[in-house]
């Protein structure tokens, strides 16, 4: 191979998950540096290139040698504070040199590659996050911070800092060392900006080019880990323009890839138990975006399973969404209900989800318009032939009988509390059809959770795990709903006269549930 061969060649480096295509087992240190470093030649070849490619192979072949060498010596904190101490003076050699000669790149490459090869075994460090106090104590993480903040993105030492950042905030890595990594954290958010800084980056990236689409991936697994160390960093995250970003990115039209499903899972991150993002996605116009991306899986399934996990994860993140009151409204005016009506319609694989998304958006007072609205679009037609018996086709999906039928029987509990006049007459009318079959079922129902309620408190002692209940109580409370107000009509048969006449109470108690 000679050297061009050498420089031009263009391995794949790993991230933090596989990736589509990606091959863990080569060692990137100098292949990446020889693909980084014939870029670099290649505007510069008036300053005699030949030479400068042989003495590059040569480092090359010195530092691999060098490498060969150091394998077998033991890391202590010694070590750790030399290579930190090192990897200072070079930085900031490559620093002053890059600042006296900016436009003649052959004069600061080679302490650009010194620069590289010491962040590359720093590294090492990631596997020790006890001595992660030393990376904040000798000011490195200052240093990488500021080569994050380097107007060129093309140079090696960006991808490398972003590649070592990823490694060192690795979340199994951080929880083998509290303390270290109650350190490490507070030091990068401590600036206040460091998600700005990390968003401002990957808004200079360019995906088309692999290397830069892999600086997006593990910049937004950076993100990830502290926001998953530390969940109150999402609202300052948010805050910082991530969640612009986010947006931005999953309407672009592109074709899909691995980064824009993990912007989906983090878009779902930064709106789980938090107002404040759920509040700001809203401002940001988030709920027309997400719901045109789920419009795509409105009559086509997902093409891949990574294509069906960013589908749910946009459907998290709607649900999210709904459980803040304006974020109600704001689905409601971009006809949020007919899209999911359409999708139940559809018998598509995002149905399940879209039947979640409807009691989300329905459920409690803040729910009262959605509830009219779904009546008057004809929305009563789809969901009781859902209540009448679960498709055999959610059922491949996945989804258990018992989680359709509470999103279902919720549903329907949610109308029967908010609607009022021609559309509450028009909903009760639905149960005395075809001599009261619907009734017949609710009464099935009934029994069934009553059962399993039953069963439960016989294995269970005391009012410590009713947690364990959850869903038989959730789907009782629901079904108790329905019954009680049907119960009201003439039309329900008289064996509902057993039954509570009245509406359960917003908080039911496991006692409560136990007398039923």
């Amino acid at each position: 191979m000679d050297v061009g061969e050498l420089l031009n060649y263009q391995p794949d480096r790993g991230a933090k998950r596989l990736r589509a295509g990606d091959d863990d087992d080569d060692d990137p240190r100098n292949k990446k540096a020889g693909r980084e470093l014939a870029r670099n030649l290649e505007g510069d070849d008036s300053e005699d290139p030949s030479g400068d490619r042989k003495r590059i192979l040569e480092k090359l072949m010195d530092d691999d040698e060098d490498a060969d060498d150091q394998e077998g010596e033991p890391v202590d904190e010694s070590s750790v504070k030399k290579m930190i101490l090192t990897f200072e003076k070079r930085s900031y050699k490559n620093q002053e040199l890059r600042i006296k000669f900016p436009d003649t790149p052959g004069r600061f490459m080679e302490t650009e590659l010194d620069l590289n090869d010491i962040i590359q075994e720093m590294h090492v460090i990631a596997t020790m996050p006890d001595l992660y106090h030393l990376l904040v104590e000798l000011n490195a993480v200052h240093s990488l911070l500021g080569l994050l903040s380097h107007e060129n993105t093309d140079i090696l030492s960006f991808k490398y800092v972003v590649d070592l950042l990823q490694e060192l905030t690795d979340i199994d890595t951080l929880h083998e060392s509290e303390e270290g990594a109650e350190v490490l954290i507070d030091s990068l958010v401590s600036p206040g900006q460091v998600v700005a800084l990390l968003v401002q980056n990957m808004e200079r990236l360019d995906e088309l080019v692999k290397e830069e689409a892999d600086g997006v991936y593990n910049t937004l697994a950076i993100i990830e880990n502290m926001a998953e160390f530390r969940p109150g960093l999402c609202t300052e995250a948010a805050q910082q323009g991530l969640m612009q970003w986010l947006l931005k990115r999953i309407k672009a039209k592109i074709p899909f890839d691995a980064n824009k499903l993990y912007c989906s899972e983090v878009l779902a991150i930064l709106l789980q138990n938090n107002d404040s993002t759920r509040e700001l996605l809203g401002e940001l116009d988030g709920i027309d975006v997400l719901l045109q991306q789920l419009s795509v899986f409105k009559r086509h399934n997902p093409a891949t399973a990574e294509e069906q996990e960013m589908m749910e994860n946009l459907f998290d993140a709607m649900c999210s969404c709904l459980m803040l009151a304006s974020n109600r409204d704001r689905f409601l005016r971009g006809e949020g209900l007919q899209l999911m009506n359409l999708m139940l319609r559809e018998k598509k694989m995002s149905r399940t989800s879209a039947l979640r998304v409807l009691d989300h958006g329905m459920i409690g007072p803040e729910g009262s318009d959605n509830c009219h609205k779904f009546v008057d679009i004809l929305g009563l037609r789809t969901i009781f032939p859902l209540f009448m018996k679960t498709p055999k086709k959610m059922r491949k999906a996945g989804a258990a009988d018992k989680e359709h039928e509470e999103h279902v029987c919720s549903i329907i509990s949610s109308c029967l509390r908010n609607l009022k006049a021609q559309q509450r007459t028009r909903l009760l009318s639905k149960f005395t059809e075809n001599d009261c079959e619907k009734v017949d079922r609710l009464m099935e129902l009934h029994f069934k959770y009553l059962e399993a309620v039953q069963l439960a408190d016989k294995r269970i002692e005391g009012e410590k795990h009713v947690g364990v209940l959850h869903l038989p109580l959730l789907s009782t409370a629901c079904i108790l709903t329905l019954t009680g107000n049907i119960s009201e009509t003439r039309a329900a048969p008289t064996s509902l006269s057993t039954l509570r006449s009245s509406p359960p109470p917003t908080a039911w108690t496991h006692s409560e549930y136990a007398a039923v």
